[in-house]
């Protein structure tokens, strides 16, 4: 895809804050150049607002304050004019209930930031889980151009000699605890070597997926994606990243040029590549509703379901991000599904031209951590969607993360209400459950929990553990960490909470799942499950004020992306009137 820059000059949107010599403008200006500003910048230069989502309760992003100024000092280079603006952080490791109730909250904000102050262009500064969707899903609402960069992820953790890879390790670790298999002061010592330095983390979790999503969709700089936190590479990124996006507001380059069909489709086949989280599966769905793009479950299944997964990255693998960008990044990853006939070799990205022209001559430097089709973890990677009386609207699950023998598997439901009530049974010795039962959690949907939570991997038994038994099937309407592995459904559709069929799920009741044949099935008859669902009342009310309550009012289906429904849709980035 070619794209066509527009007439230069042209009137700049913040010129209507700053330009002319009327009182408004006057006012405008004047009290910027409180800062120290001189006059020649209010001279129709671009005003780059630098978004940044730096807070001290958001560890992936505190270096963040220190990557913007080499943002700055690329928009100076450029011509033009950064301001930097802190925005709404979402941290995935402090917010409560869970920061995915906060992801819509977070682009609202931000998205208003935006459209009701005097920026040109934006450079979306990121990092950890909900903040780059969020603040993507902000700039496709304004519509104005914007470039994202990454804040990277950390460097690799050891412990005893073993790659330590963030939240996949947690995982491990505790359960080992609860096997007998480590000790608590071991698993207490293995704390320090989890996160040893800034960035976020190092497996291929949800940042790093997104990362790698922001990439392949076009939305950041070829190689955005892997550099680690603290490599001096990362900074020369955001200073390029600043140049950048100068001449994408000369151009009039915008994220609705950039977020088609064609490059949400290259970023599903991207994720089954990479092995990336079923998080983003949420993420891109409210995304391209924000943008206007049609994107459905059925694109995810239909665009990965034939792709390998060739990056040996935890969860799904062996390795961490670290060696994914010595072997040279995502990249490699796109020349190689472009080479296999599965990218969109013409769609744009912020470079202003098409993504082949960025990766057409990389090279592979290491052939264990990218591997060749033929070599791949998985040859159907992606994201597996799943229908059935069970799930009307879809559920997700990610093959690479699985184990294969659970992938076809029939068992008794052994269901927890809420997930107060799998923690109260869980470690019960006389729970009634064994390898060969299936664990089905409830009320822990968007609406249910509320938010979303990253409750649905979970951990198992102490009873089964101490078997050797390290995977059973588990399904919910939660998410789960892009860190975490196993056999796990997720996002069944619609919700408990809502009145989905996983709201009627009993003890004792049969399942079963077919992933090679996309199927989850209740194994009671059509009439029991419709008398179930008519007797069913809702365990919870919706609060009665604050954000809680415009949440629960509005938020959709993870079918659809999660996001409240007043928010999709692309309004623009109009200038309001001056109230001066």
């Amino acid at each position: 895809m070619t794209f066509t820059p527009a007439p230069w000059p042209r009137k700049l949107r913040s010129q209507e804050w700053y330009g002319g010599a009327s009182r408004d403008t006057i006012y405008h200006r004047g009290w910027l150049k409180n800062q120290g500003y001189p006059d020649d910048l209010f001279d129709g230069r671009p005003i780059i607002g630098i978004l940044n989502t730096w807070s001290d309760l958001t560890p992936c992003n505190g270096h963040l304050r220190d990557l913007a100024e080499k943002v700055k000092a690329g928009v100076w280079e450029a011509g033009g004019f950064p301001v930097e603006v802190p925005v709404f952080s979402a941290s995935e490791s402090t917010f409560r209930p869970t920061a995915m109730m906060f992801r819509n909250l977070a682009a609202l904000a931000t998205e208003e930031t935006i459209r009701g102050q005097p920026m040109d262009g934006c450079v979306l500064l990121v990092g950890c889980d909900k903040t780059t969707p969020s603040l993507m899903m902000a700039a496709a609402s304004c519509d104005l151009p914007s470039i994202v960069v990454s804040g990277g992820p950390m460097l690799n953790g050891y412990f005893q000699g073993e790659r330590v890879g963030s939240g996949t390790h947690l995982w491990k670790f505790s359960e080992a605890v609860k096997a007998g298999e480590m000790t608590q002061e071991e698993f207490l010592e293995a704390e320090s070597s989890m996160s040893r330095s800034a960035g976020a983390c190092n497996t291929m979790g949800t940042a790093s997926t997104m990362a790698s999503m922001a990439e392949a969709l076009g939305m950041a700089l070829s190689g955005n994606a892997a550099i680690p936190a603290v490599d001096s590479r990362r900074r020369a990124m955001a200073q390029l990243t600043g140049r950048r996006i100068v001449q994408m507001v000369k151009d009039d380059l915008k994220p609705s040029d950039i977020l088609t069909k064609k490059a949400f489709e290259n970023a599903i086949r991207t994720n089954a590549a990479i092995g990336g989280s079923t998080n983003a599966v949420i993420h891109l769905l409210a995304l391209a509703g924000r943008v206007g793009t049609d994107l459905t479950l059925e694109d995810w299944d239909r665009c990965g379901r034939d792709v390998p997964t060739i990056v040996n990255l935890m969860p799904s693998g062996e390795y961490l991000m670290e060696e994914f960008f010595y072997a040279g990044g995502l990249p490699v990853v796109l020349r190689q599904l472009g080479e296999a006939g599965l990218l969109h070799r013409d769609a744009l990205t912020v470079s202003g031209g098409p993504v082949w022209d960025e990766v057409k001559a990389v090279r592979n430097h290491n052939a264990d951590v990218i591997r060749p089709a033929e070599k791949a973890l998985t040859q159907s990677g992606g994201i597996a969607v799943l229908r059935g009386n069970l799930a009307p609207d879809g559920a997700v699950l990610k093959p690479s993360a699985a184990s294969e023998h659970l992938l076809t598997h029939r068992g008794r439901a052994v269901v927890f209400e809420d997930i107060d009530d799998y923690k109260a049974k869980i470690n019960d010795e006389a729970l009634d459950i064994d390898e060969t039962c299936i664990m089905v959690l409830k009320n822990c949907g968007p609406r249910g929990y509320p938010g979303m939570a990253e409750v649905g991997n979970m951990g198992l038994p102490p009873k089964v553990l101490r078997k050797g038994i390290t995977d059973m099937v588990r399904i919910s309407d939660a998410r789960m960490s892009g860190t975490a592995y196993g056999t796990v459904v997720l996002h069944s559709s619609p919700e408990a909470a809502a009145g989905g069929p996983l709201a009627v799920v009993r003890d004792g009741d049969m399942i079963a799942l077919d992933v090679p044949n996309r199927t989850l099935h209740l194994e009671v008859s059509d009439e029991e499950l419709a008398a179930r669902l008519a007797a069913w009342e809702p365990r919870h009310e919706v609060a009665s004020s604050g954000y809680l309550m415009l949440h629960q009012s509005h938020v959709q289906g993870a079918d659809t992306g999660a996001d409240l429904d007043f928010l999709r849709g692309c309004r623009g980035a109009p200038v309001g009137k001056d109230s001066h």
